[in-house]
């Protein structure tokens, strides 16, 4: 009887068990999407579908799905908003540079919402991030050609509608799987009377900077020509030097072989004649002594020259 009893218990706890292991593979196998949702439906980290709003099946385990909010959100760009509801100034974005190269405190809205679920969830680790960033990048490009008046006043749709459309430009190039749905300006305003000061000083600097390179480049541009004009001096120079000793060497050859032809055809004649013009080249600088050799005076023959060259005239 206890046999039979246990074995009993033991075959209701197998029953209890499958069922309960059916119920969880029921259960898991059927999805519910809202109307503010939409599921992403994967397998094996493949992406295989998407679902809007309605109820679904999917194969227990194997299928993972994802489900993704597609209302509309909105943030702060200047500014964030508290957990009480208070804006609180954000003076690092919040900052812009106008036209007039004023600065200008000025705060948008920015509401926006999932357009592609896939994109929202695998093509970036940090959409929202990513959408802030060029909510801020096409903002500044887009404040910067407006005055600082007209950004405080008759410009503020205009403006508006530049950074939207810049945004959605930017996006479709990203695709991180959020589009815009409006962006707004909630306030602008000069900025305070510190930060004011602390832009005076960069752009002092920046005059500065602008100052050395002009005269930096206005020594370049003084320089540079001097130095070409010396450069093409000494080439000159060293040409006209080349030009010069390639002639003279020319010339002096064909001196020699001329003088060689003449003396072909006449050796004796031509030997006298170099060995005369040779002495006349060389005597006049020539100091005649006379000497027997034994005697310790020695008497200049130019002496006896010059006195008598004197006494003829």
């Amino acid at each position: 009887m206890d046999y039979d009893k246990s074995k009993k218990i033991g075959n209701l706890i197998k029953v209890v068990v499958v069922l309960l292991i059916l119920v969880i593979l029921v259960g898991g196998s059927f999805y519910r999407v809202n109307e503010q949702e939409n599921a992403v439906v994967t397998m094996f980290g493949e992406v295989i579908s998407t679902k809007s709003a309605g109820l679904y099946f999917k194969i227990p385990i194997v299928q993972q799905v994802t489900k993704v909010d597609i209302t509309t959100h909105g943030t702060g760009i200047g500014y964030s908003i508290a957990g009480n509801g208070q804006n609180i100034e954000d003076s690092t974005n919040g900052i812009m540079i106008t036209k007039d190269f004023n600065l200008l405190n000025i705060d948008f809205y920015l509401e926006y919402r999932v357009s592609d679920p896939v994109a929202y969830l695998y093509h970036s680790n940090n959409p929202e991030e990513v959408l802030k960033n060029i909510a801020l990048s096409s903002i500044r490009s887009t404040v910067v050609n407006y005055t600082v008046d007209e950004a405080m006043t008759t410009a503020k749709g205009q403006i508006q509608a530049d950074v939207k459309a810049d945004m959605i430009k930017e996006l479709t190039a990203d695709n991180i799987g959020l589009s815009v749905v409006n962006i707004t300006i909630q306030d602008s305003e000069p900025p305070t009377a510190e930060i004011i000061q602390e832009f005076k000083a960069v752009e002092t600097a920046k005059q500065g900077a602008d100052t050395a390179k002009n005269n930096a480049l206005k020594y370049q541009n003084e320089q540079i020509p001097q130095a070409e004009a010396s450069a093409d001096k000494i080439i000159q120079d060293a040409t006209a030097s080349k030009e010069a000793r390639i002639a003279d060497a020319e010339g002096q050859v064909a001196r020699f072989n001329k003088m060689y032809e003449e003396y072909s055809k006449y050796p004796l004649i031509t030997k006298k004649r170099l060995f005369y013009e040779t002495m006349e080249d060389l005597l006049p600088n020539l100091k005649v002594i006379i000497t027997d050799g034994s005697t310790n005076t020695m008497l200049p023959l130019e002496s006896f020259s010059t006195t008598t060259v004197e006494e003829s005239n």
